[in-house]
């Protein structure tokens, strides 16, 4: 196993995710994983692949580099790209994977505002008279 690279998305979030063998050491964006996103339930969001799949996260250095979007949809990203990348590394990983939906990309975005509304969808107060 050289580097497996893969693409993970979410909302307006793309995450590129490189790993290789190593210490366990997890970059996101050049700072540690920890200190980018400080929420614990964040962090294991972004680790829940290698629960599904029961395999030990300090095996593997993930670098990672992502833009756009917020924490979450960024965090999502990146859980997503973690879970193709671990079904590269060993195919029978994908059963477990796909039963927990952590192979679909969720597709939903925000819809956009409409003119004479002042959100997508919600309208001004109708008067009749």
């Amino acid at each position: 196993m050289e580097m497996i690279h893969t693409v993970g998305r979410r909302k307006a979030a793309i995450a590129r995710l490189y790993m290789r063998k190593g210490s366990g050491r997890i970059f996101v964006n050049g700072r540690d994983f920890t200190e980018y996103f400080p929420q614990v339930h964040i962090q294991n969001a972004m680790l829940e692949p290698f629960t599904t799949v029961e395999l030990d996260p300090k095996l593997y250095d993930l670098k990672i580099r992502v833009d756009g979007g917020g924490f979450k949809g960024q965090a999502e990203a990146i859980r997503l790209a973690v879970a193709r990348a671990l079904v590269q590394l060993n195919e029978d990983y994908r059963r477990p994977l796909k039963e927990k939906k952590l192979l679909t990309r969720d597709a939903r975005e925000v819809e956009r505002k409409k003119y004479g509304k002042p959100k997508a969808r919600k309208s001004f107060q109708f008067s009749k008279r």
